[in-house]
């Protein structure tokens, strides 16, 4: 018996791109094998893939990292077949989503797509909304390229380090706020790629001012730190204080105007924060269709969770919510102040929609 149990083992047809086929419901932990080729175009193509192989690209966050595989299913592509494990990085409620196909390459790529901003606009909400559909690949870390002048001059073979693997017919995307207010972003994202496709969630002013307030609140305490009063920072001698970071902010039309001086209006999608949280689905639609994604978020991807009193996402057969310092209560503000900040707005309100081409239903 053993004879003919080694005789079959001499015989056995092993892949030639793994040592072994992985067990089903077994943990695998896989990265970029260390002798990735670099490809032309920023490109890195990975080889090979094991159980445990050690990537040799630094990371802000590991996109797979000890991935528990929760399903098998054959994927259909241009007329081949394969067999691929969906699995699933739990890094609290920002979940990393990876498909990973036997006999298919990886690669790292600039991305297709960029969340420009604003801050506290509901940019995170956005990128994990867009990770629903399989033909997006999301980088989950802010990587600050275009904005930071140390990450810059480390060029466009660091910046591609820091993407997620993706298969070839997923469109990566990437997402830091700060790049919106940025003097240098717009001109140095066109020469990476002039045809980019841009995204800007944008909200109503006054409650992006009162959402900024609350992170840094919050990020005080962390810190042991006594936060300032709100209505301290906002006014001045009786007047509201323009010179509080988060009221310049909340002021669009300026870092617009410089956007549209380097990209044409065509490159934006404007995504309506404010409707984004009422009525997730009408608003990714239109991105799927500025994206020009085949239609697959339906409103089987959401449902509205009461004890957080947003909603959140279902995928798969899992749920995830956005992390708990996502849809913070906000301060109580006395109506007279925000009645200075209402009529502060209006006017460069005005000039966002004139620049953007449309309104919205701001206070």
């Amino acid at each position: 018996m053993a004879a003919v149990f080694v005789t079959l083992l001499l015989f056995f047809p092993f892949p030639s791109s793994i040592s072994s086929l992985p067990f089903l419901e077994t943990r695998e932990t896989i990265s970029a094998d260390k002798n990735a080729d670099q490809q032309n175009g920023g490109s890195i193509r990975i080889n090979q893939f094991s159980n445990n192989v050690q990537s040799s690209v630094a990371q802000n966050d590991r996109e797979v990292n000890q991935n528990t595989i929760s399903q098998n299913k054959k994927n259909t592509h241009e007329g081949d077949i394969y067999l691929c494990e969906s699995s699933q990085n739990n890094r609290g409620t920002e979940q990393n989503r990876s498909k990973i196909c036997r006999n298919r390459n990886f690669t790292r790529h600039l991305p297709d797509i960029i969340i420009i901003g604003v801050r506290k606009g509901g940019t995170r909400a956005l990128l994990e909304m867009l990770s629903l559909h399989d033909s997006i690949a999301t980088a989950q870390s802010e990587v600050h390229f275009f904005d930071s002048d140390d990450h810059y001059q480390r060029g466009l073979e660091w910046y591609t380090s820091q993407m997620p693997l993706a298969r070839p017919d997923q469109l990566t995307v990437e997402k830091t706020p700060a790049y919106f207010p940025s003097v240098d972003a717009p001109g140095r994202i066109f020469h990476m790629n002039p045809s980019v496709r841009l995204l800007l969630i944008v909200r109503d002013p006054v409650d992006r001012v009162l959402s900024d307030y609350t992170q840094v609140f919050h990020n005080q305490l962390q810190k042991h730190k006594i936060p300032q009063p709100l209505e301290d920072l906002l006014l001045r001698d009786g007047e509201l204080n323009l010179g509080y970071k988060a009221v310049n902010r909340s002021v669009y039309h300026p870092h617009m105007q410089r956007w549209l001086r380097v990209f044409p209006r065509e490159s934006f999608h404007i995504v309506d924060g404010d409707t984004l949280i009422r009525d997730p689905l009408k608003e990714m639609k239109k991105v799927e269709r500025f994206l020009r994604l085949e239609p697959q978020i339906t409103e089987d991807n959401f449902y509205f969770n009461r004890t957080k009193g947003f909603y959140c996402l279902k995928e798969e057969g899992h749920e995830r919510c956005l992390h708990e310092s996502k849809g913070r209560t906000h301060p109580n503000v006395a109506p007279e102040i925000l009645q200075k900040l209402c009529k502060y707005f209006q006017e460069p309100n005005r000039k966002f929609f004139e620049l953007v081409g449309r309104t919205f239903d701001w206070k």
